[in-house]
């Protein structure tokens, strides 16, 4: 067998016109077929006898079983056929990866792989021809959809753990990886380009790289623009990551992402900044230890659009916020009426509120908050889409989570802790929101009681807290009718039972809140 050459874009053309295919077909049948010619004369031949067929055409069984026939023909095993299916649903395909699905049997089937004549090599795995893998796709799609929702999810897990212990020089490729997943959810399609390998490549800022820097942003954006980009260049070199054309290395592409834990007055004479910081506080503002990021980029306009370098800012978007450690918000700043902006809606970014001005442009800042909806939840959210097909779109922030203020997380314990033999009244407390509560899954009330009564258990782990503990369960675990009662069972004068109980009260509120900040396991 000879590999696949596709015919070049005319020649398709001339091929539909030869076939009849109306002008509405065409962009359907192209983007399933591409330049190959079986699957074009194939497609068109079935579309243009559906009179039903229309600008969203998509192939049936019979042509995907047809084309299987053709272009993959009869497998040795259904350990191969596994293979060609994972092949098909990822970027690339590595003998690792493979191993994650196939144990027992990757060496041997990624050599098998290989030799396919519809495979080809990359620098990172192999890939099959695109009409090999949308036929492979729709077929086990359709065919079982179980196993399609098996193999993705354990793809997805072991993608999605790579990202997260990448090195930095490997984010680009640990995104790209795991978004392809994702190629079909939403327009995801419309806004990544997945094409242009190696025509321009990502490379760190560096001070002499400063003036290029700001003159792309004045040419992009302007002079205001220009004088942000001098300003934070010097402030924070480490935010900026450049694009250049692989082959000549000239600059083409700039992006940023600013980490701010505190505002400061100097870094508020930047517009977006200074509105980044004026949304978070209106909607649930940083906690200690807690920061934001501002994103920008600056594009000559021969890549704006889909393109490979959009691909690779928006990859190292992804990659900077899934990977962030106790990121609260993202702002990405955008013209307000940039066509990203429902893309951006689809996956949970939002234009929440304040838009800002630089010179005469109006920017808004497409936000999301990482405390509500954590990273994991926002890739589950994603796979559920690929895998029911569903078009839902979040809403603009109702935050799932609780997300309170220090002084508001303790009065919230301490109100909790007097109602906490009331289920009904436990229910409607402000916790039952808190990122420790959802996070066990089960029901908030029943969870509240939970976690406090182990918090209040964990005082008395302490032999310096014993009388704290004593305390606090005389007065919430074991009913005492007041704390005048509570204190006379304890045997103690009045005052000193409530410095007991205030400092058991402390302790409760310090645990908890070290919990919601860190993780159950934080340190």
């Amino acid at each position: 067998m000879l590999p696949l050459r596709d015919l070049r874009p005319a020649e398709a053309e001339a091929l539909l016109d030869a076939r009849g295919v109306s002008d509405e077909l065409r962009e359907p049948l192209l983007a399933f077929a591409g330049g190959h010619p079986l699957a074009l004369s194939l497609g068109a031949a079935v579309a243009v006898r559906d009179r039903k067929a229309s600008s969203r055409w998509t192939p049936q069984q019979d042509v995907v079983a047809t084309l299987l026939d053709q272009l993959v023909g009869e497998v040795p095993s259904a350990a191969h056929r596994h293979a060609l299916e994972v092949c098909a649903h990822t970027y690339v395909t590595t003998e690792d990866l493979l191993r994650e699905v196939l144990p027992d049997d990757a060496a041997e089937l990624f050599a098998w792989l290989r030799r396919l004549p519809f495979a080809e090599s990359s620098p990172r795995g192999l890939f099959p021809h695109d009409v090999v893998r949308e036929v492979l796709e729709a077929d086990l799609r359709w065919r079982d959809p179980q196993g399609y929702a098996d193999m993705h999810e354990r793809i997805n897990a072991h993608l999605a753990a790579r990202l997260r212990a990448a090195s930095d020089a490997d984010v680009l490729g640990a995104v790209g990886s795991l978004f392809f997943l994702h190629r079909t959810v939403g327009s995801t399609a419309e806004f990544q380009s997945w094409s242009g390998d190696g025509e321009v490549y990502e490379d760190a800022f560096r001070p002499r790289d400063a003036e290029a820097l700001v003159r792309l942003a004045a040419e992009v954006e302007g002079e205001e623009s220009a004088a942000a980009v001098a300003f934070w260049s010097v402030r924070r070199p480490e935010s900026f990551r450049l694009y250049r054309r692989t082959a000549t290395g000239e600059m083409v592409a700039a992006c940023s992402w600013l980490r701010l834990s505190e505002p400061s007055d100097e870094e508020a004479a930047d517009p977006i900044v200074a509105t980044a910081w004026a949304n978070a506080r209106a909607l649930a503002p940083l906690r200690p230890g807690e920061h934001l990021a501002v994103g920008r980029t600056w594009t000559r306009p021969d890549y704006q659009g889909m393109s490979p370098v959009t691909d690779l800012i928006q990859w190292r978007s992804i990659g900077y916020c899934l990977r962030a450690d106790r990121m609260a918000w993202s702002f990405m700043a955008m013209r307000h009426d940039d066509p990203m902006r429902d893309y951006l809606r689809y996956y949970d970014i939002h234009d929440i509120g304040q838009h800002a001005w630089l010179g005469g442009t109006e920017w808004a800042l497409f936000a999301h908050d990482w405390r509500a909806v954590p990273a994991q939840a926002w890739l589950d959210r994603l796979n559920r889409l690929l895998l029911t097909g569903s078009e839902e779109t979040p809403a603009a922030p109702a935050p799932a989570l609780a997300v309170l203020s220090r002084a508001e997380f303790a009065e919230a314990v301490r109100r909790a802790l007097k109602t906490l033999s009331r289920p009904g009244e436990l229910a409607g407390n402000p916790l039952t929101s808190s990122r420790i509560v959802i996070e066990t899954g089960s029901d908030p009330a029943a969870a509240l009681r939970q976690l406090l009564d182990q918090a209040v258990a964990d005082v008395g782990e302490d032999p310096r807290a014993v009388k704290f503990h004593r305390a606090l369960s005389a007065t919430y675990l074991h009913g005492a009718p007041t704390q005048e009662i509570a204190a006379e069972r304890l045997g103690l004068p009045f005052t000193t039972y409530r410095r007991h109980l205030l400092a058991g009260i402390e302790r409760v509120c310090e645990d908890l809140w070290h919990r919601e900040i860190y993780g159950a396991a934080g340190t």
